[in-house]
Order: structure tokens, then sequence, then C-alpha cells
């Protein structure tokens, strides 16, 4: 499947987003405030956006939300269901843009979209090409038990298990062969 620049960088950008969620009712929100959704924005260089508020927060809490129920989706049909909800909802408007040292590439959001809608249309746009092409089953949560973190399994036979192999993965391999260790030794 081929990937293009915009679409790893939504891919990445989605995932981001969904993962800043609280794990559970205790948890942290990696969103806690208009500041951090600025630092996001940023950090992901989501273009053409204007002056944040309350109610971008807001919405793009909302938005994540319902980015997460597409990685939790039983298969492609029901995938698609919610992808089409929110690209719809975005107003999606494709054009071509080439701006900041980018060549030529599709924006589907509206000039003038509030973050939230530009989110759900890029990224919302990202995902589908997923579905489209038969690899819904690559938009994935982590099997760690302590850790149900989205990611993209872009590995070539879709064997990724876990969000990170260098921490969720070597956590689950190391209590794996200290278990197999006790149970040799007894």
């Amino acid at each position: 499947m081929l990937i293009t620049h915009d679409t790893r960088c939504a891919l990445d950008t989605v995932v981001d987003l969904v993962n800043s969620a609280p794990e559970d009712d205790a948890g942290a929100d990696g969103l806690p405030d208009v500041a951090a959704l600025e630092a996001f924005v940023r950090e992901h260089q989501v273009s053409e956006v204007g002056v944040l508020g309350e109610a971008d927060l807001a919405a793009v809490r909302r938005l994540r939300s319902r980015f997460a129920a597409v990685f939790a989706a039983p298969d492609a049909r029901s995938a698609a269901g919610l992808i089409n909800e929110l690209i719809a909802a975005a107003g999606t408007t494709p054009r071509l843009t080439d701006h900041d040292g980018y060549d030529w590439h599709v924006h589907y959001f509206a000039p003038g979209a509030s973050v939230a809608d530009h989110l759900a249309a890029d990224c919302g746009m990202a995902l589908a090409f997923f579905v489209v092409a038969g690899e819904q089953e690559r938009l994935r949560r982590c099997e760690a038990p302590d850790c149900r973190h989205a990611f993209v399994d872009l590995s070539r036979n879709r064997s990724r298990r876990y969000c990170d192999s260098r921490t969720c993965g070597n956590r689950l391999h190391v209590a794996a062969y200290r278990a197999r260790r006790k149970e040799a030794a007894r």
C-alpha cells in the first residue's frame, strides 16, 4: 500500500490524538487546555489553523472519541460507517495545495474550517484509504494488558502487536522470560 507523505502525517496525527485521551477516569488528559491543543497543532504542523479557543478544545476532544471508535471497530463495514460520518460532518472539500515547502498534496478540509473539521477531514480520509485498500485491520490497539494505545501497523506482514516495541513489547517479553526462568527453577 502506497502511503503518501500527507497521509502518513495525518495517520500520525490521528494516532497521537486518540492516544491523548485519558486511559481511565483517573488518567491525565493529553489535551487538558487550549495551550496543549495549540502545542498539538504546532507539533503536527496542522496548517491553516486560526486562533484556538475553548470551543475548539471541546470539539477536538469529541472528535478524539469518534476516532477512537474507528480503531475499535470490529470490521471494515463498521469502520467505514464511522469514517463516513466523520468526513460528512466535516464538510469535506478536497483541494490541491503546495505550502510550507511540501510538493502538491490534497487537503480535504474547506478553507477557514475549524481545527476539528480540519482534523476530521484529513485524518478521516487517511483512515478511509486503509478501509478502501482492505487494510482496516492495520488500525489497531496495543495488545499489552496495561496499554490500549492506538497505532497503525505498517509492518510488511501485519504482525505488529504493540504500540511501541521498546516499551510495551519489551516489557511483556521480559516478563515472559522471567516467568519461564522462574518456572524452570522450580
